[in-house]
This record gives structure tokens, C-alpha cells and sequence, in this order.
């Protein structure tokens, strides 16, 4: 990865603690609960912690903080690392706060004794009942002032499995009455009997995040705690839990504003609906604001840290454009990939004074910019296929494509005319017929004459049919989490499949379908290899590609429809 070379307001807080010996060095980390797949915004918040250890010649790691077996899976622990990896970010160590287990039930029991914690009988509900609001403080749970003894018996109990799920929680005993919420005696420990997918069967009660995630910080000895704005509340209950514990060297919290992306949904929880619905095939469908999804739509990784680095880091909420992640998409692809003729929707062409049977070798440059690339050669025959749309029977004015009487050029080939055209019963043509001028070989004009239109084309001699999948965006609203349903905004258009699309079997040789496309493997992941689709926009071939049926996803096209 390449070094970023930009400063922002965290590094300035660093910058300040270094030069008054509060730190001596720096150490971050990037935490994500093992709940669902690592989006876009993930990417910002990792390049944030990973560039300041950087920066700093500091320490950046890894920890899993998978405190509710509820909803976590190794699934995700093992798709997070792979999508870190792809990304280009390396971790020291990677941790996981349920290794932390035994240490954060020690830390509870020492808050018990010192009458900072007490069990507590009320339920869900009544405790919700009891905080109070923004406006009214909460009242004392009935339980608050049980003795430090009885509240050690219960949660021996509690750890032991004599209760059932939701009849006892324990909970901080800070101040009901703080004007900050997260202040009003927080459960730090909830009883679940559900097995953990690293612990096993070994516990019954659980941490909850904002008890064990400072704890886990400062056990690893974290300098700088950097998160998005959301846990700025939490803030004063992250120092307090580290400050009754008695850590002698406190990490530092700082806040950011998250990425916010329009036309995009990130909520874990509505993704995964929005998967168990239909609505996408799955956590890595190219329409999704996923890593793996925008890995399997031909993402590249350098082009989404370009993204993330013209973002920038900041406090202000606000909202980017998706458009700003397409033109970073462009940008890269543009002077990375070669050029190949595909055809998307075909229409048959057959030049009629072109001798049967013969078949020539145009050769088309990779890339305009890259001679180092040299060109690719091209089957040219007597049948071949243009776009649809490249041929209309009365067209508007300004209109330089094909047309009854008009001539074109053909890249690379030869000028065409168009003398003619058949179609079916309802109208549609299904045939165009064309002559071609022998001497404007390599697309040149004999005598001068101009010619305006440039069509690209793939011989019927040569033709691969493949399957064509045109992404757009999911929702055709800019922020789809304030509706009440967000299923009415999906874009009916986000993918249109084109069945029978038709590239140069040649040119399938510029593709190759990754290794490890199929999430199946733990290494890290192949980005697909794509190339410019001329006039049309930038491909790659999708892992439900075959020999014999390759398949192809558009990338983004060569200009934005929004």
C-alpha cells in the first residue's frame, strides 16, 4: 500500500500528546464485531488507525470485539480478514475480546467489591422504564443498593448457569441522574446461554460491548482509541470503566465523522434482510456497498482507498456523493486496462462486396496511452455484429452512426455504408446490409473524404456470446435508510442481464477469473482482471463464469448516468 501523505486533525492531537511526552508512542487498532461483512465505511475507519500507526512507526492491529455469540459466526471473522488483506492492510497481532473473557470477568467482580456494580432483577423493559430521558433523569433500580456480599453470590450464580436468560443483569452503579445516558448504571453483563463460536459452552453470562471494549483497549495496551462520532456519548463511560480498573495509562478516544455514502444502505441488520428478501443474491452482490461486493463488480482496492483518502478525515457529518467513488473507479481503470470490442446488444451486419469466406487480422492497440502494451489482433469477416443502437431508420439530426445511405468507419477495419436492412414482423431490424471500400484498410479514407461516426464491432467468424450484467445503483433515492420502507426505492434498473452479448473469443485472453473469487480460500483475493468494453464502459468477468458461458460485470460505465 501506498504511503498517504495527508495530516488531518487526529494526527494534530497526536502530534500534540507526542510533544508533551503524554505519549511516547502510538498503537491503534480496528475493531469490528463479527456480525456481517466489511463495507465502504469500514474502509475509511480502518485507513484512519491504520495510517496514523504508520504515520508514527506506531502498531496497528486486529480484535474481533465478539461479545453477543449471538450474531456473530467465524464466517465473519474469517470474511473481514480476507477483505482487510485484499484492501492492503496488515496487522501486528489480531486479538479477540472473547480471549478477554476471563480478565473482564475479573474486572466486574473487583467492581463489585469496591460497590461499583450490583445485580439487578428488573427486566428489560422496566429497565428501560427506569432510565429516564433526555429531559427527566432515571430512578434507582429497587436492587441498586444490595450489598457487595449478595451481589458477589448472584453473579457467582449468574456465571454458573442458576438463572435463566434475561432475569438478571449486572449493572455500573454510576449516576441515574447524569445528564449523559450511557452514565445511568449500563448492564456490563447480560445472562445468555448460547455456545460462542470461540469459547464454546464455556460461558453463560457475556460482556457488553461498551464494558469490555475500553477494558480490551487498555489490556493491549492501545494509545488511541479512534472511532466514528457515534461513540462520542460513550465516551465518559469508555474512561470510566478504564479509570475504576485502575489502568496507569488510559488510551486516548478520539471521534470522527463517519462515511456516509448516498444511494447506499449499510445497516448490517437491513443488508441482511434485504439478502433473506431476494432483493440481492448475497453479501458480495455487486450492487452492495460490501468490500466483496465491490471486489466481485471490479472494484480495484487502490481505487477505493483513493476514494477514502479524497474523503478525508473530519468531525462535520456529511454525506459523499456515490459518484465520487465511480469517477475514483474510472480514474484507476482508465490508465489500467486494456481496450477490447464487445458488443452488448447485437445486431447482424453483412457486407455484401466482401468476399465470402475470407477472413482478415485487424490488430486494435491495448490502450491509446500504453504502446508498451502493443495491440491485440481481431478477426475481421464478411458477417459481423454492431450495436443495436448504432443503426437507426430515420434518425435525428446530428446523428453520425448508421443509417440508410450513411457511411461509417469501422475501428481499425474498413468504411462501411449502409445500403440496406430487414425486420421482422413487428418491425424490429434484424438485418443490416453494407458495402465496404477496399481501400480505407485500418480505418483510413483513400481520398480524404470525412467521415464522422466510429463503430466498434466483433466479427461473427470470431464471436464468443457471453452473458452481460449491467450494474447501477440499488436505490434510487439518496438516502434510503429515512424511508419508512426502504424496499419501494430499490432501483428496478440496479441489474439488467443481457443474455447474448458477443466479444472476440481473442479477447477473452485479457480476462481471468480469480482464484479466489469464491470466498473459499483464506488467503487474500484476486481482484478480477477487467478491460474497457470500447464505447461502453469497464468489465470484469464474474465467478459464475464458465468456459463455455464466461460472464461479465460492468464495472462502471465510461460516464456517469446520474
Amino acid at each position: 500500500m501506498s504511503e498517504l501523505t495527508s495530516s488531518n486533525f487526529i494526527h494534530d492531537f497526536i502530534d500534540e500528546d507526542l510533544a508533551n511526552g503524554l505519549n511516547t508512542r502510538v498503537q491503534t487498532r480496528f475493531p469490528p464485531e463479527p456480525n456481517g461483512y466489511l463495507h465502504i465505511g469500514h474502509a475509511k475507519a480502518i485507513s484512519i488507525s491504520y495510517q496514523a500507526a504508520r504515520k508514527y512507526g506506531g502498531e496497528f492491529n486486529l480484535r474481533f470485539d465478539d461479545t453477543n455469540p449471538m450474531k456473530e459466526d467465524e464466517e465473519y471473522v474469517e470474511a473481514i480478514q480476507r477483505d482487510m488483506l485484499w484492501l492492503g492492510f496488515r496487522w501486528k497481532d489480531c486479538f479477540y475480546a472473547s480471549s478477554y473473557f476471563d480478565f473482564l470477568h475479573e474486572c466486574a467482580f473487583r467492581l463489585i467489591e469496591k460497590g461499583k456494580a450490583y445485580v439487578c432483577d428488573l427486566t428489560a423493559e422496566e429497565v428501560r422504564d427506569y432510565r429516564g430521558t433526555l429531559t427527566e433523569p432515571g430512578k434507582d433500580s429497587p436492587y441498586r443498593e444490595r450489598p457487595a456480599k449478595e451481589n458477589l453470590d448472584l453473579f457467582r450464580r449468574m456465571t454458573a448457569g442458576e438463572f435463566p436468560d434475561g432475569t438478571r443483569t449486572l449493572r455500573a452503579k454510576i449516576d441515574m441522574a447524569s445528564p449523559n445516558l450511557n452514565m445511568r448504571d449500563p448492564v456490563i453483563y447480560r445472562i445468555a446461554h448460547v455456545p460462542h463460536h470461540q469459547t464454546g459452552d464455556k460461558w453463560c453470562v457475556y460482556p457488553m460491548y461498551d464494558f469490555a471494549h475500553p477494558l480490551s483497549d487498555a489490556a493491549e495496551r492501545v494509545t488511541y482509541s479512534l472511532c466514528s462520532l457515534e461513540f462520542e456519548n460513550h465516551r465518559p463511560l469508555y474512561d470510566w470503566f478504564i479509570r475504576e480498573i485502575g489502568f496507569a495509562e488510559p488510551p486516548r478516544q478520539i471521534e470522527f465523522a463517519r462515511l456516509n455514502l448516498n444511494y447506499c444502505l449499510t445497516s448490517k441488520r437491513k443488508c441482511l434482510a434485504m439478502i433473506r428478501r431476494g432483493i440481492v443474491s448475497g453479501w458480495d452482490d455487486p450492487r452492495m456497498p460490501t468490500i466483496c461486493g465491490m471486489r466481485r463488480r471490479g472494484y480495484p482496492p487502490a481505487a477505493i482507498l483513493d476514494f477514502v483518502e479524497r474523503v478525508g478525515v473530519a468531525k462535520a457529518f456529511s454525506v459523499v456523493d456515490y459518484g465520487l467513488l465511480e469517477a475514483c473507479v474510472r480514474d484507476n481503470l482508465n490508465q489500467s486496462v486494456p481496450r477490447v470490442m464487445a458488443v452488448l446488444r447485437p445486431l447482424r451486419v453483412v457486407i455484401e462486396n466482401y468476399p465470402e469466406g475470407k477472413t482478415e487480422q485487424i490488430t486494435v492497440e491495448r490502450h491509446p496511452d500504453h504502446p508498451e502494451w502493443g495491440s491485440a489482433a481481431v478477426t475481421f469477416s464478411r458477417e459481423i455484429f454492431v450495436e443495436q443502437d448504432d443503426f437507426q431508420i430515420d434518425p435525428p439530426k446530428k446523428y453520425f452512426r448508421l443509417f440508410p445511405g450513411n457511411e461509417v468507419r469501422l475501428k481499425g477495419a474498413y468504411f462501411v455504408r449502409c445500403v440496406g436492412y430487414e425486420t421482422d414482423e413487428s418491425g424490429e431490424v434484424t438485418l443490416l446490409r453494407c458495402t465496404y471500400d477496399p481501400e480505407s484498410f485500418g480505418g483510413n479514407s483513400p481520398d480524404g473524404r470525412k467521415v464522422r461516426g466510429t463503430l466498434h464491432w466483433v466479427s461473427a467468424a470470431s464471436a464468443a456470446e457471453a452473458e452481460v450484467r449491467l450494474y447501477d445503483r440499488l436505490f434510487t433515492v439518496e438516502n434510503p435508510s429515512a424511508e419508512e420502507n426502504y424496499e419501494a426505492v430499490v432501483n428496478p434498473n440496479s441489474l439488467v442481464k443481457i443474455e447474448s452479448g458477443k466479444i472476440d473469443a481473442a479477447a477473452l485472453a485479457e480476462f481471468t477469473v480469480g482464484a479466489d473469487l469464491s470466498e473459499e480460500s483464506d488467503s487474500v483475493p484476486q481482484t478480477p482482471k477487467a478491460a474497457q468494453f470500447m464505447r461502453q464502459g469497464y468489465f470484469c468477468l464474474d465467478p459464475d463464469s464458465t468456459p463455455e458461458r464466461p460472464v461479465f460485470n460492468r464495472t462502471v460505465a465510461l460516464n456517469s448516468s446520474w
